[in-house]
Formats: structure tokens, sequence, C-alpha cells
């Protein structure tokens, strides 16, 4: 099953795609609560490049390394890979006026809802758009 995710940011594409993509910024906006963190980021951002985003409870009392190969990269429209178990990702970045609206479809897990899988992944979306609309 595909899940999607989505957010309309007011900044130019050009801004968006750099918060997006630059790992000086990831590290800024990938995490689903104030609990968590991303303290580092890698990022490939090429057909068959590898990222690695590590997110981590503050606490320190749990992590993991988040990571995939990109399969397609479209620069200001488009990003596809496959997350290291497997699933498909992909991102759509769609100019309209002066607003950006970044759409996120996944492939669900079996482990949790996926009720709880979109509320995750649309709260990272939202630290994003915060991110980019402030910076």
């Amino acid at each position: 099953m595909m899940i999607t995710v989505e957010t309309t940011i007011k900044a130019p594409i050009s801004k968006v795609w750099e918060h997006w993509t630059k790992t000086e910024h990831i590290t800024n906006w990938n995490f689903a609560s104030d609990e968590w963190h991303c303290p580092t980021a890698k990022n490939d951002l090429q057909s068959g490049g590898e990222f690695n985003r590590r997110m981590e409870a503050k606490d320190q009392s749990m992590g993991f390394d988040f990571t995939g190969i990109y399969d397609q990269v479209n620069e200001y429209e488009l990003i596809a890979y496959n997350m290291s178990d497997g699933r498909k990702v992909e991102i759509r970045f769609d100019e309209i006026g002066d607003e950006v609206c970044l759409s996120e479809s996944f492939e669900a897990e079996g482990t949790n809802s996926d009720e709880m899988q979109r509320l995750g992944w649309q709260s990272i979306l939202g630290n994003f758009k915060e991110y980019v609309e402030a910076n």
C-alpha cells in the first residue's frame, strides 16, 4: 500500500530543493518530534547514489539510520529512491505560483499502522515547511 503526505511551502523552488537535499539543512528538520533529532546526514544525490540520515532520540535512548539508494533525480521535480528495506519512495516538487507543493509517497511497512506511519512522515514534512519558511 502507498501512503502519500504533502505540504505547501511559501518559498521559491530553488530554496525548497536546496533545503530538502543539502546535508547542512537536512539535519535541521528531519525528525518527527521535538524529542528526536538528526545529528548527521550524508547525501549523494544522483541515480545510484546513497543517503544516510541518522535519527536519534535526544536522550540517546534509541536511534536508527534511515538509508537508501536513489533511483531517479530530476532537479526541482522528482526524487525517487528505495529504502534499505526495499520499499519505494517518490517525492514530487510542484511549483504553483510563489509556492511549492511537496508530496511524498511511500510504501507502507507492516509493523506500524498506516495511520501512525502517515502521521510520522507528515510531521517531518511539517518540520521541513517550518524550517524552509523561517530560514
